[in-house]
């Protein structure tokens, strides 16, 4: 069901799938502690058999660490950080007076990532911290899971319950964004510790492999992923605490990070969300912003990205619609380019290509041991983003200097004409600025996140770049383009009002979309 096509929430349901067919359950999260537990009806001993106990929450963990499910996805990432990542853009004209993009979104779409995320995560997160007493790799792979998740969370909201959290009660005080990263390494430390100890004396151990659907059980797989994620979060809070990040990523690299496409994170889901939001419900076209640079740059990846547009007499095959347009011919807003999904393309979690691009930054930023000089990883990253979406070209790509964003013309005028805003070409140079440089690897990693919104959108706010169209519509946040994050959730100034007040007051600013991440310091 599109219950956003509805225009409406309903309370959120968390359902988790169990193997095989032993048990279904569906359970209301307004009241964590009531949760019911899959399993519950089994003995101990069942439950532990084949490790059963703790597989089973690992379904969990991995459907909501990356939201996969369509509704979930659309509410948690579609809506929000493919909007602001300037991926896609909606087609509702029933969303058009009030969404993320324009920055009044309805009171049910801000406070879903909270509730869904945090109860479908903690609740099976628990369990596994009971079967596994903390400790071991099967709970390492658990935290790693949590971090994934609790990364993008704080990574909307800001402030987030995390340390705290010791049961099943989530009315807890709030860390700040600083505390919950400094935690979160730590965490992912022993995880990463763990997975080492236990590949050394099993190099080929597979557990919960009936369980893995991102990678069939492998650990070492795992404990590169484990060290690619650590890499990811030094790489942004750079310029919040440049020695712990550089510390933090210097470590992830050493550790062995991934480098290979072969080992990319992707989750091997039911069916592919992205081709739900656009075919199914009909709801998420390109963005303007990705059309003017792969049509500017002329990209072999463009038809790997978006599909031909249904604009009749259009002089350009991929056409993308303007973030904040105000739409009010839905007919015509789904005639603009749609993503290219299919129903059993993976989900995508972290790509070798994002991973190049990273330690690029970490070079120019002077980090040691990246495995080669910002020019040389800015292009391995390219060549691996294009070798992902088997396109050709990509080393006559990597030498164009006379390319650039593209003007964005539009041809049904939903969301007007915008000059290009963008000069930067594609082939790196050495005596160019830092800041040039900068802008040169963050345009083309942001290419490269594709199609993870939430990552595109964290580069934006952390760099200012890639350059991007100031919204369709006036808001009342004046010329800011994208939200630096999005409002608490609303239930809890009613069930954990003390915290969350307490949380706001040390954000340096409103619980509004202008109030800047801790790691927003550029």
């Amino acid at each position: 069901m599109n219950m956003m096509k509805k225009n409406t929430i309903k309370s959120f349901k968390l359902a988790a799938k169990l193997i095989l067919g032993v048990l279904i359950f569906i359970s209301c999260t307004n009241n964590f502690g009531e949760i019911n537990r899959p399993g519950g009806s089994l003995s101990n001993e069942e439950l532990n058999r084949d490790n059963y106990r703790s597989g089973v929450f690992f379904i969990t963990l991995q459907d909501n660490s990356f939201p996969a499910q369509e509704n979930n996805y659309q509410m948690n990432q579609n809506l929000i950080g493919d909007y602001y990542g300037r991926y896609m853009m909606y087609t509702s004209a029933g969303w058009s007076p009030a969404n993320f993009t324009t920055y009044n979104a309805p009171k049910g779409w801000v406070d879903y990532p909270f509730s869904n995320v945090m109860t479908s995560i903690y609740s099976a997160w628990n369990e596994i911290a009971k079967a596994t007493n903390k400790t071991g790799v099967n709970f390492a792979w658990a935290q790693i899971l949590r971090i994934q998740a609790m990364q993008r969370l704080t990574d909307m909201y800001g402030p987030l319950p995390y340390s705290k959290i010791t049961g099943e009660d989530l009315k807890t005080s709030y860390d700040t964004q600083e505390e919950v990263y400094k935690n979160m390494f730590n965490d992912l430390n022993e995880a990463i510790a763990t997975f080492k100890s236990y590949i050394a004396s099993n190099p080929q151990g597979k557990p919960f492999g009936s369980f893995d659907k991102v990678y069939g059980g492998d650990m070492n797989k795992w404990f590169k992923f484990a060290n690619s994620l650590k890499l990811r979060m030094a790489i942004r809070i750079r310029y919040a605490n440049s020695q712990f990040a550089q510390q933090m990523g210097e470590e992830a690299v050493r550790s062995g990070v991934i480098t290979s496409n072969a080992d990319n994170a992707k989750e091997i889901y039911a069916k592919n969300p992205i081709e739900v939001m656009w075919n199914s419900y009909g709801d998420a076209r390109l963005a303007a912003d990705m059309d003017a640079f792969l049509n500017g740059y002329k990209d072999p990846r463009a038809s790997s990205y978006a599909q031909k547009s249904h604009i009749e007499g259009a002089e350009r095959n991929i056409v993308g619609l303007r973030s904040g347009a105000n739409v009010t011919n839905q007919e015509n807003a789904r005639k603009y380019s749609s993503p290219v999904a299919a129903t059993n393309d993976p989900v995508l979690w972290l790509s070798a290509a994002e991973v190049a691009f990273c330690r690029a930054e970490g070079a120019l930023a002077g980090w040691a041991g990246m495995g080669g000089s910002a020019e040389e990883l800015y292009n391995e990253g390219i060549k691996l983003s294009f070798e992902q979406w088997g396109a050709s070209g990509a080393d006559n790509y990597i030498v164009d200097e006379a390319l650039s964003q593209s003007a964005y013309t539009d041809p049904l005028k939903v969301g007007g004409d915008q000059a290009a805003v963008s000069t930067i070409t594609i082939k790196w140079k050495s005596s160019d600025s830092a800041e040039k440089q900068l802008e040169r690897l963050i345009t083309q990693k942001w290419i490269a996140l594709w199609p993870n919104g939430h990552e595109a959108w964290c580069e934006i706010r952390r760099t200012g770049y890639p350059q991007i169209f100031p919204l369709a519509q006036s808001t009342n946040y004046g010329t800011m383009k994208v939200a630096n994050r999005i409002p608490f959730n609303s239930n809890e100034y009613i069930n954990n009002r003390t915290n969350v007040e307490a949380a706001v007051a040390v954000m340096g600013g409103k619980d509004d979309y202008a109030t800047k991440m801790w790691w927003q310091k550029k």
